[in-house]
C-alpha cells in the first residue's frame, strides 16, 4: 500500500469559499448576521439550507457532528413510495412519495440513485394472500404512472433465478414492484454541496452550547468547535432547530419548561457479504404492518430493519445482540441459512426515527414532518422520510414565509417561484461517466479498474473527473485504499479538500464504503488520519 508522504491540501472546503480554513469559516460565521441559522446537518436541515439559499437568503448551517452523521446515514437506503401505506388507505401520500422518488432518481440525482426491482414473497400461512398482494403492487405501480413497469405476480422458480438464496419451501407466488435505492450519506453530501453553491456557509463538528436571545427572541447560537475547542457564535434573524433526535434538547435551551414533542423509534440494520449475485431485492411481510428488507447494496447485502421505541440518549443508539438476532430471524423467513451466517456480517448500524409524540405502536405511527414554533420564536422541525427530503425543505420554507412581519426580507424569492427539480451537483449519466473514466483513465500507468470507475460514477457523477485528475497528477492517489474495495486514495484527498471530512470516520463511514465493507483496518485508518492532517 502507498505511503502517501507528499499529498498536501489542494485547496480546501468549498463551504467557506476559496482556500478557506475552519478558522476562517468560524470567523465568517461569527462576523455576519444571517437570515437563517439551521442547527442540524441531517437531511432535513441540509434540504432546508439548500432551498433557503436558492431563495436568496443568507444561510448558515452547523452540526455538532458530521453532516448526515446520525440518522440520515442510518436509513434503509431507499427512495420509495411506501407500499405498506396503501394498507392504511393513504393513496395520496403514496402518490406524492412516488412523485418525489421519480424526481430525485430521474431529474435531480440520477447519478446517485438507481432503480431496484423488489420481490415480495407470498408464503403459505403468511399475513397476506397472493391475490391481495398482486392487486397491491399493481395499484402501487399505477400510482407511479407505471414508470417502473407494471406490478405483477411472478412464479417462484423465476424469482429464485434472480435471488439464488430465496427460500422456495411453501412459496406460493412472488409479487413484483419497482422503487429506487441510494447511498444516503453521498446523497446528503451532494445536497450540502448544492446548498454551498447556492451561497450557504456550513460547518460540521460545531456544537451548539447555548442560544442567543434579543428582547426575548432567539437570534443565534453559541458554538464550540469540537475539532480544537474554539468557542464562537452566530447571529441570525431566524433559527431553525433541525437536530432530529435531539430536537427537544434544543427546545429546552429555548424554554426549560418545553414539553416533549417527539418520541423515537430505533431501526437497526446489518450488512453482510453476499454468497451469490442478487438481481432483485426482497421485501418480506413479517406481520400485517411490518416488512423486512434484504437489499443488494454496495456489492453487499443489507438486512433490516427493526422498529422499537427508544428512550435513551440518542448518542448511545447502537445495534444490540437482540437486534442482530431479530434481523437474522426475520430474514430467515425468505432467505436460506447459508446467506445468514454471522461470519458474513461486516457491519451493523442503527438510527432513530423521529415520530410525533403520542401513544401506540411505533411501527403504526405516521412518518410525518412536524414544524412547531417555540415561545421565543425558534422553529423546530422533526420527522419525515428520506424520499421526500426536497418536499420537506419546500414545506419548511413555506412555513417561514407565513410567519408574521415578513421576517425573510425584501430580497427573498418565494419558494413557489423557483424551479421544482433543480439537479444536485455532478448530475450526469453514470454509465457515460464510467466509460470516460475507463477510456481517459490515469496515465502514465495502468488504466482505472472497471469497478473503481463504476463506483466513482455512481457516487460522484461528473465530479468523478476531479478525482481522476488527482489520481493522474499523483500516481500514489490512483492506488486502492484497500485491495478488496473499489475506492482509491484520491477520494480521501477529495473528501478532505472538498467534502468537509475532518475525522477518519467522516471518510471511512460516510464518504466511502470502507467501513460498511468491514475494511476500515487500523492500517487504513492510520493512513487516512495522516492524510487528513495534511491540510493547508
Amino acid at each position: 500500500m502507498t505511503t502517501l508522504q507528499s499529498v498536501p491540501a489542494l485547496g480546501t472546503h468549498p463551504a467557506a469559499g476559496s482556500n478557506q480554513s475552519r478558522a476562517e469559516t468560524r470567523e465568517q460565521l461569527s462576523k455576519a448576521t444571517y437570515d437563517l441559522l439551521v442547527i442540524g446537518g441531517g437531511i432535513l436541515g441540509i434540504s432546508t439550507a439548500w432551498h433557503a439559499a436558492q431563495s436568496g437568503l443568507r444561510v448558515a448551517l452547523v452540526d455538532a457532528g458530521d453532516f448526515a452523521g446520525a440518522t440520515s446515514s442510518a436509513s434503509s437506503k431507499l427512495l420509495h413510495g411506501g407500499l405498506r401505506y396503501l394498507q392504511t388507505g393513504a393513496v395520496k401520500l403514496v402518490a406524492e412519495n412516488h412523485f418525489e422518488r421519480r424526481a430525485v432518481s430521474r431529474q435531480v440525482a440520477p447519478h446517485l440513485a438507481n432503480p431496484l426491482t423488489f420481490y415480495l414473497p407470498v408464503y403459505k400461512g403468511g399475513p397476506h394472500g397472493a391475490a391481495k398482494l398482486g392487486a397491491g403492487v399493481f395499484a402501487y405501480s399505477a400510482l407511479s404512472a407505471f414508470g417502473d413497469g407494471v406490478g405483477h405476480l411472478l412464479s417462484p422458480s423465476k424469482a429464485a433465478q434472480d435471488v439464488p438464496e430465496l427460500r422456495t419451501d411453501n412459496l406460493k407466488a412472488v409479487a413484483v414492484y419497482g422503487d429506487d435505492q441510494m447511498n444516503d450519506a453521498r446523497m446528503a453530501l451532494m445536497t450540502v454541496r448544492a446548498a454551498v453553491e447556492a451561497g450557504a456557509a456550513v460547518l460540521n463538528h460545531a456544537e451548539v452550547t447555548g442560544l442567543r436571545f434579543t428582547k426575548g427572541r432567539v437570534t443565534g447560537a453559541e458554538l464550540k468547535d469540537r475539532m480544537d475547542g474554539t468557542e464562537f457564535g452566530v447571529n441570525a434573524r431566524l433559527v431553525l432547530n433541525a437536530t432530529g433526535p435531539w430536537v427537544d434538547h434544543l427546545r429546552k435551551m429555548e424554554n426549560p419548561d418545553a414539553a416533549p414533542s417527539i418520541r423515537l423509534s430505533k431501526g437497526a440494520h446489518l450488512v453482510l457479504k453476499r454468497t451469490a449475485p442478487w438481481k432483485a431485492a426482497l421485501a418480506t411481510p413479517i406481520d400485517k404492518y411490518r416488512i423486512t428488507f434484504a437489499l443488494p447494496w454496495e456489492d453487499m447485502l443489507l438486512l433490516g430493519t427493526t422498529d422499537e421505541e427508544f428512550e435513551g440518549d440518542p448518542a448511545d443508539v447502537r445495534v444490540t445482540e437482540a437486534d442482530t438476532a431479530q434481523i437474522l430471524d426475520e430474514a430467515a423467513f425468505s432467505i436460506r441459512d447459508q446467506q445468514l451466517s454471522r461470519d458474513l456480517i461486516t457491519y451493523s448500524f442503527a438510527g432513530l426515527r423521529v415520530l410525533p409524540g403520542g401513544p401506540g405502536d411505533t411501527s403504526k405511527a405516521k412518518r410525518e414532518t412536524v414544524v412547531t414554533e417555540g415561545a421565543a420564536g425558534m422553529l423546530s422541525v422533526a420527522g419525515g422520510k428520506w424520499t421526500t427530503f426536497r418536499h420537506i425543505g419546500r414545506t419548511i420554507m413555506k412555513k417561514l414565509e407565513s410567519l408574521p412581519g415578513h421576517p425573510l426580507g425584501d430580497d427573498y424569492e418565494p419558494i413557489s417561484s423557483l424551479p421544482k427539480k433543480l439537479p444536485l451537483p455532478g448530475i450526469a449519466n453514470p454509465r457515460a461517466v464510467a466509460h470516460r473514466l475507463l477510456v481517459d483513465g490515469p496515465a502514465p500507468g495502468p488504466r482505472m479498474a472497471a469497478d473503481t470507475a463504476k463506483h466513482l460514477a455512481t457516487h460522484y457523477g461528473s465530479l468523478s473527473f476531479d478525482i481522476a485528475r488527482l489520481a493522474n497528477e499523483n500516481p500514489e492517489l490512483a492506488e486502492r485504499v484497500h485491495p478488496d474495495a473499489p475506492e482509491i486514495w484520491a477520494q480521501v484527498v477529495y473528501a478532505r479538500d472538498n467534502e468537509w471530512a475532518e475525522t477518519a470516520d467522516d471518510v471511512l463511514r460516510r464518504r466511502t464504503t470502507l467501513t460498511i465493507r468491514g475494511l476500515a483496518t487500523d492500517e487504513v485508518r492510520g493512513k487516512v488520519e495522516d492524510l487528513l492532517g495534511k491540510k493547508a
